[in-house]
């Protein structure tokens, strides 16, 4: 497959009476597959897993003018503009999503080179996606993902579906897989190797990393500097995706505390960045190939980028405007759901440890912060947190994982 040509949309987009709270489901869907798209292809070196995140960029823009378009035609009068200005700011933020994760993806496409310590180091903060195909005579095709019955049978999830153009972001049971399908499959090795060979009639083969050019890079007093600049890079990573998920959750629950708490993870991330370009430079006064290094700053860029529009798109809640009804539908509509549980004493949370963010219960969630009367916010995951009584936690997960959490909360 050859590279894809990215670029902004030439394709003409006309109003059209159109759902807002649609528009804004799909984009935070969208804008959220870009961000684990985009770090999937550096970790995989997979132009494949580039060209589709350059492919849903342009699928924003286009969401971005319509969403423009029909917020421009709901504003009558003063107190609307108001009211819409915030959605504005969400419709802006996932914009600056798209835009951070394509120039990610451009690392790859236009062989920009990485330090091997980079894709050695994202394993431990990127969870994988496998991109692949229905063949024809698979035994999955033209049966819904309900009949294969694939989460509960693989611990697989797909996650996205590419039929032609047009995208499907959040397959439900009902969603039926068709020949030529490209989908995007997440879950664990053993379980995505399975159901790609079942789709495409062919074994899985990651994808390998050759790039002799960088290998000898990291020897001598220079791996000291680049090895710090790698691991800044990852926790400026799992700080912008955390300040995203806390922003959509702020909006949710209206909740200026959570907001304070993506404006101190955004300003955490300039600093982890300006530590991260200074520990790049000193690793390059040191290396054969200075140049090697460009890929490793380009990232470091786009990374903040993403910290930025989380800021974006909390503002509202910030200066205190009232949220509009559409956004909270939207997020409560999305692929994954945001929940708030308080645990009450004795229940299936109370006294359980959580292991990287995820509770030690047969449940796929991920606990993003937890209030605590006498702490305040405690933003996960932290090493072996444990939950007690009357915490109450701001959580992300599919919808049958979000009901099974508020059940275990429950006493």
């Amino acid at each position: 497959m050859g590279p894809f040509r990215g670029g902004r949309s030439s394709v003409t987009v006309e109003y059209e009476p159109v759902s807002v709270k649609d528009l804004l489901v799909e984009m935070k869907d969208t804008s959220e597959l870009l961000i684990d798209l985009s770090y999937s292809a550096v970790l995989l070196n997979s132009g494949e897993l580039a060209n589709e995140v350059l492919r849903l960029e342009e699928k924003m823009d286009v969401l971005r003018m319509r969403a423009r378009m029909s917020l421009l035609m709901a504003a009558r009068n003063p107190d609307d503009a108001e009211a819409l200005a915030p959605v504005l700011g969400i419709v802006s933020g996932a914009e600056k999503i798209s835009d951070a994760t394509g120039d990610i993806a451009k690392v790859v496409l236009e062989e920009v080179g990485l330090p091997e310590a980079i894709r050695t180091a994202l394993p431990e903060a990127v969870e994988t996606l496998v991109r692949t195909t229905v063949v024809d005579g698979s035994e999955y095709a033209g049966r819904t993902l309900g009949a294969i019955n694939l989460e509960s049978e693989t611990g697989v999830r797909v996650i996205a579906i590419r039929r032609g153009d047009d995208w499907i972001l959040n397959p439900d049971p009902s969603t039926e897989l068709r020949i030529d399908d490209m989908v995007l499959l997440r879950g664990p090795d053993a379980g995505t190797a399975e159901v790609y060979e079942t789709l495409r009639h062919e074994p899985y083969a990651p994808p390998t990393v050759d790039d002799p050019e960088i290998q000898n890079l990291t020897i001598g007093r220079e791996e000291q500097f680049l090895e710090r600049a790698v691991d800044s890079i990852v926790l400026m990573k799992n700080l912008s995706e955390l300040a995203v998920d806390l922003s959509y959750g702020a909006i949710l629950f209206d909740n200026a505390e959570l907001a304070e708490e993506v404006h101190n993870l955004e300003v955490e991330v300039d600093a982890l960045r300006s530590r991260f370009e200074a520990w790049t430079l000193q690793a390059a006064a040191d290396a054969p190939d200075p140049i090697a290094l460009r890929g490793l700053l380009h990232l470091g860029f786009s990374t903040e980028e993403i910290s930025d529009a989380a800021l974006e798109i909390s503002e509202g809640i910030l200066r205190k405007i009232n949220v509009h009804p559409v956004v909270e539908l939207a997020v409560q509509e999305s692929d994954e759901i945001i929940v708030r549980v308080t645990v009450e004493p004795d229940s299936g949370l109370d006294g359980t440890s959580l292991v990287e963010g995820v509770p030690q219960e047969d449940v796929s969630i991920n606990v993003l912060a937890v209030r605590r009367p006498d702490e305040g916010w405690v933003l996960v995951p932290d090493a072996d947190t444990r939950l007690r009584a009357n915490d109450v936690l701001i959580a992300k997960g599919t919808r049958t994982s979000a009901e099974t959490f508020r059940e275990l909360a429950s006493n």
